[in-house]
């Protein structure tokens, strides 16, 4: 079961002015599950997204980053599960553009305005003919409070959708950000492994925009990993539709651009950790903390190789204070110049390791302790400088192997 994950309360998801959803059960996979997803948005939405960083990026990526690079206003955007339309050739660009094709002619706009994204099974053929045969359905569902059942929506291997909403004040205006997002196994940022979603009916200028969602995406998705394994249709988009009562946000160096960052940043790290808690097969959730590094990216990396690291993640699982295998993986960081005599480790409250080796009042009771509990912390400081990274990520269990020996069955 999920790791201290609730699912979202339909009513606690607010409605975002100016972007409705609509659902639809296509049977692209499973017969009468919500596997359509479509998301209307106003005349002045703006949106801006990042996504994988795999080479072997799927079809309907592609033509995201076609559609974005138009000069057209983006209308809509098209969300399907149980295919990934991915390794799939020219077939599959050509049924990710018939699909923003079939969806423009409903909505009454340009092919071009529409932004589709698969999740799935990869190397299958996409079943055009079911979406096609869904969208009506969709489109007739739009409403602008569909937030929980459009999480529901672009769920997979999921357990729990991921949902959640904020409201800021920003020059005495209410503002609302609500994001949605799906994930639980290909977990590996690059830039993040997953579907997100997240709609604020604030005013802000494209550039701006665009800013925020790097930004948060840096802090948030690619701060996670459940196994290591970076997907083919990583995609993550910011929505702003416009429809707050409020100047434009313009400046970087306002105080109104700050909050709205800061905001959407930490519905996108919440989202974040919503996923690496309802990882396959996860019974832990742990955060990896690295501290007083030279920079942050070697940071990143002491933190990836612990997180990445099977023989740790297996002992998290087993609650086995196997605490050298931690060692092991900071030393196989790749930082060269790493002097291991500086480093402290700590596991909770525990310190483990200094001066190269065990700390001399480390006791393996209170390891044990420590890694009993389903939220476990590890703290590295390197000691090299001021400079910090965390990452989150899940233990092993025998369900992922599971999980995954039995996906496409």
């Amino acid at each position: 079961m999920p790791v201290n994950l609730l699912t979202p309360q339909p009513d606690q998801l607010l409605a975002v002015k100016g972007v409705r959803l609509g659902i639809a059960c296509a049977g692209i996979k499973k017969a009468d599950r919500k596997d359509l997803l479509v998301i209307h948005l106003g005349g002045n939405a703006k949106v801006a997204g990042v996504f994988t960083q795999n080479r072997f990026c799927a079809a309907p990526v592609i033509v995201c980053r076609e559609h974005l690079g138009n000069a057209q206003p983006i209308k809509a955007l098209l969300v399907n599960t149980g295919n990934a339309n991915a390794g799939t050739g020219e077939a599959g660009m050509a049924h990710a553009r018939r699909t923003c094709v079939e969806l423009a002619a409903l909505l009454g706009c340009a092919p071009e305005q529409v932004l589709p994204f698969s999740t799935g099974v990869i190397m299958e053929p996409l079943p055009l003919e079911r979406i096609v045969a869904g969208l009506p359905a969709a489109v007739g569902d739009l409403k602008e409070n569909n937030w929980s059942d459009a999480a529901q929506a672009i769920m997979t291997t999921d357990i729990l959708p991921k949902a959640l909403s904020r409201q800021i004040q920003i020059d005495g205006v209410d503002v609302t950000i609500t994001g949605i997002a799906k994930g639980s196994g290909m977990i590996h940022p690059n830039m993040a492994t997953m579907l997100g979603y997240i709609a604020t009916d604030a005013a802000i200028s494209q550039p701006l925009l665009a800013a925020i969602v790097h930004h948060a995406a840096d802090r948030s998705f690619n701060c996670i990993t459940v196994d290591g394994d970076t997907s083919t249709n990583d995609s993550f988009m910011l929505i702003a539709s416009g429809e707050a009562p409020m100047a434009e946000i313009s400046a970087s160096d306002s105080r109104a651009y700050a909050q709205l960052r800061d905001a959407v940043t930490e519905v996108a790290a919440l989202l974040a950790q919503a996923i690496v808690r309802d990882g396959e097969g996860a019974t832990k959730f742990i955060t990896i903390a690295v501290e007083n590094g030279a920079n942050r990216e070697e940071c990143r990396q002491v933190a990836y190789a612990v997180a990445h690291s099977p023989l740790v993640k297996t002992a998290f699982f087993a609650s086995d204070p196997n605490l050298g295998r931690i060692l092991a993986a900071i030393g196989y960081a790749g930082i060269a110049d790493l002097d291991v005599s500086r480093i402290k480790l700590y596991l909770g409250d525990v310190l483990v390791a200094e001066n190269g080796g065990r700390a001399p009042d480390y006791r393996e009771e209170n390891g044990s302790r420590v890694m009993q509990e389903a939220e476990i912390t590890v703290r590295i400081e390197l000691n090299r400088g001021s400079v910090s990274a965390t990452v989150w990520t899940c233990d092993f269990s025998y369900d992922y192997v599971k999980i995954n020996a039995e996906y496409r069955s």
